[in-house]
């Protein structure tokens, strides 16, 4: 798995490596990712990026067992969870062995799945991973914690403390995903 492409929001969660700033919200991910699996075809996708997150502290890192996009509702069946490829999903594991693995809830708002069972939230995930399940290419998440899950005061976030965990996981993260 050599060609593994990374994948975050904006510029700055990429960590000065090479990848797709896909842009913000689970609709800019999904079809930013889809329009880059085409015409690249990776063997892998590492999605990456910060969170918010009930009772972890920031910086810490948590892997997606699942992502639920919990904006869906209907009253017919729909997809609202992704789950990552297993095989990726355990070589990442054993690169970040301190890392939690949770299911991480999508909501195109900031603070869409506080209250709920969900501790981890982002809004790109769930695009990112059925982007990437569509195409049947290997892809797994992976969130640095900035947050308490629902914090309105950003003064309080620690954005910069995520962004380091996300910069020093990566080596790691890229070169397992790589084998």
């Amino acid at each position: 798995m050599a060609d593994v492409l990374l994948v975050a929001a904006t510029e700055v969660e990429l960590c000065d490596g090479p990848g797709l700033a896909c842009g913000i919200g689970p609709v800019e991910a999904a079809a930013a990712t889809a329009r880059e699996l085409a015409s690249t075809a990776p063997s892998a996708v590492v999605h990456v990026g910060i969170a918010g997150g009930h009772g972890i502290t920031p910086g810490g890192l948590v892997i997606g067992r699942e992502s639920i996009y919990v904006d869906l509702s209907a009253e017919i069946p729909v997809v609202a969870r992704a789950e990552p490829d297993p095989e990726l999903l355990e070589k990442v594991r054993e690169a970040l062995p301190n890392a939690l693995v949770l299911p991480i809830g999508t909501s195109g708002t900031v603070g869409g799945v506080a209250g709920g069972d969900l501790r981890v939230e982002g809004m790109e995930g769930f695009g990112v991973l059925r982007a990437c399940a569509l195409a049947g290419v290997p892809a797994v998440e992976i969130r640095a914690i900035s947050n308490e899950l629902g914090e309105g005061d950003r003064s309080r976030w620690r954005i910069g403390r995520a962004l380091e965990a996300l910069a020093e996981a990566l080596p790691s993260v890229l070169e397992a995903a790589a084998k």
